[in-house]
């Protein structure tokens, strides 16, 4: 009935890509009693989002370490692999880049670049660059002949179970570091989604782990095709983000 999952996805990437280097000793996760979800313990994250970011500064570092895998665009790709980090809120990246630095998060692929950038204003001015690229409208989506069914499915489990964090619009929430789901690739929301599920996205709201651990591997095929398809709303936007020009 439903497309058969493909969250195997892709992984030859570049060398750039694919450097791995060891971790360092990781912070208490999800795996753990003790975790507390976003708790201001990480001070580079908390001087990093105190910040005023430079986004020239942030282009030269997104052009060195982060245009590879991401592109130039910042537009990752629709195979799951590689997030769209254009039109994320810089909360959102700047607590992901910091919980990758410091091991919270677990990304071996990511682990090398990250820890590239030289300091908590690097992370800001990243931050602060991404938030200068426009927002695409083509991402990655859900394409199987049963996708205007399956993505109906999916609105009822989303405003059911996630609308009260992300919106109903998938816009998320800047200040709670809820992220942007709207249009961003099919493949990654349901790769993340399943490693949720399973344990292996450490840094996960607690929340968002007890609601999702009910649903079944079509239920988050049904959820992710149709978050995929939301198009984020205009957030009183002035000039940045902006919705890339139609090609």
């Amino acid at each position: 009935m439903y497309k058969t999952l493909t969250v195997a996805v892709t992984l030859s990437l570049t060398a750039a890509c694919a450097l791995a280097e060891p971790l360092a000793a990781k912070p208490v996760g999800t795996e753990s009693k003790e975790y507390r979800w976003n708790v201001q313990d990480n001070p580079e994250k908390i001087k990093a989002l105190r910040l005023e970011g430079n986004a020239g500064a942030g282009e030269a570092d997104y052009k060195a370490y982060c245009e590879t895998c991401h592109l130039p665009q910042g537009v990752g790709n629709p195979h799951g692999a590689i997030p769209q980090l254009a039109g994320q809120h810089p909360t959102v990246i700047i607590k992901q880049l910091a919980d990758i630095r410091s091991g919270l998060r677990d990304n071996p692929t990511m682990y090398p670049s990250a820890r590239k950038l030289a300091d908590a204003q690097a992370l800001a001015n990243v931050a602060a660059y991404i938030a200068t690229l426009c927002v695409p409208r083509d991402s990655g989506k859900y394409e199987g002949p049963d996708a205007a069914k399956l993505m109906a499915y999916g609105k009822v489990l989303y405003e059911k179970d996630c609308v009260q964090c992300h919106q109903p619009n998938g816009d998320g929430n800047r200040e709670k570091f809820y992220p942007v789901v709207a249009g961003q690739h099919y493949q990654y929301l349901l790769r993340q989604m399943i490693d949720i599920r399973d344990g292996k996205r450490r840094n996960s709201h607690p929340d968002m782990t007890r609601v999702i651990a009910k649903y079944d591997d079509a239920q988050l095929v049904a959820i992710a095709a149709y978050q995929a398809m939301l198009i984020t709303q205009q957030r009183q936007w002035s000039t940045q983000p902006r919705f890339c020009k139609a090609s």
